[in-house]
Parts: structure tokens; sequence; C-alpha cells
């Protein structure tokens, strides 16, 4: 087909990097396994410095299911490298393992970690995890790790508030949350457009 790019979604972590070593095309990773997805990872970080102007020295609290969320190791890894101070939540049998060795801070404690956040990362639950046994019910996932007003009112004043999405109302995040004026959700929207279309024309004009 002699394609210029492949965008590739894959079930398998490290599926791009196996293609990109067999083919003369530019390869992006839209999300590989429960490995990464760096184009999210740019999109909130440009949303976050957008909002903010950097990234160096911000608290961002970012809650949920991190064993499965590609969202969550992408943006640990973008957002340490950018000076930011990354705290993990979210119930013992969602946290991998080791994952402090990134630079992250790890906590099952909801109030400690949004506590005095720039930034409050919700992150999809899948309702099957609940299948899997890995909370009891939506209803006590969300009293324990949820983003309502009073935790909130927790972080810093001017805190925004973040999700990859699709969210799952009154599960991570309350709707009085996710429609606050502090919430860029949508703005996370538009800014992927942006970010997607940058890579491209960065990957077909310049020199491979």
């Amino acid at each position: 087909m002699e394609a210029d790019v492949i965008v590739m979604r894959h079930p398998m972590g490290g599926a791009p990097h196996m293609l990109a070593k067999a083919v003369k095309a530019a390869v992006i990773n839209a999300g590989d396994g429960m490995h990464e997805h760096p184009t999210q990872a740019l999109l909130d970080m440009m949303t976050i410095h957008e909002k903010k102007g950097t990234l160096e020295g911000l608290k961002v609290a970012i809650v949920g299911d991190i064993q499965h969320s590609r969202v969550a190791r992408s943006n640990i890894w973008g957002m340490t490298t950018m000076g930011a101070d990354v705290i993990l939540c979210g119930p013992t049998t969602m946290i991998p393992t080791g994952i402090e060795k990134t630079g992250a801070v790890v906590t099952t404690d909801m109030d400690h970690a949004v506590k005095d956040a720039d930034i409050i990362m919700g992150l999809r639950i899948q309702r099957e995890r609940q299948n899997d046994g890995l909370f009891p019910s939506v209803r006590e996932y969300h009293q324990f790790f949820g983003i309502d007003e009073r935790r909130q009112a927790l972080a810093k004043d001017d805190a925004i508030i973040m999700h990859p999405g699709p969210v799952n109302r009154g599960v991570e995040l309350s709707s009085m949350v996710i429609d606050c004026d502090r919430s860029v959700i949508d703005e996370q929207v538009t800014n992927g457009v942006a970010i997607r279309m940058a890579l491209l024309y960065m990957m077909t004009r310049s020199e491979r």
C-alpha cells in the first residue's frame, strides 16, 4: 500500500514498536494493550500547559484504575519528565506492583492524593473490572475514590479537572465536577485533534 503513516491501536503491548521495525512508514502508537497511549499524554500536557503555563513543580493527582491504564503510564513518563510531581491513587487491586519506580508517588488515600493538587485526573473504570472482583460495586468505588465537590475543594482553588474519556458519570467524577468551570475535559478533546494533526504533519514532512 506504500503508506507514509500507520496509526495503530492493538491489544498487545509493544505491537506498534514491532511493526515500526518491519515497515518504512512512520508508526503512531494509538494505544497498545495496557502499555502506553502517547498521543493522549501529549494532549493532556498541552492542555495543562495552556492553563498553567508550565508543568514544572505542579502536583498532578491521577486517580482510578492505574493497573489497566495505558493513559496513566504515558502521563507518568511525560509529566515527570517535564518536572511535575505525580501522585497515583486507587484501590490496591488496581495499583501495579513497582509503579513507584517511575518516579510517581502511590497512595490509596484519596483526600491525601488531591490535597493541594494543581491537576486532578480521573481514569475511566471499565465495568468488567467489577466482574473481575477488583472492586465491590461502582457505588462503593465512587464513595472511596470518586472525585466529588468535597474532594475537589481539597485541591487548590485554581485546580483543573481532567479525564481522558469517556466518563462514567457518578463513578469517577460527579456530574457537578464534570460540568464545573474548572473542568477542561472538552478542551482535552479539542487539543487531541491539534496534537494528532501536528504529528501527522511532522511525520509526513520531515526526514525519517
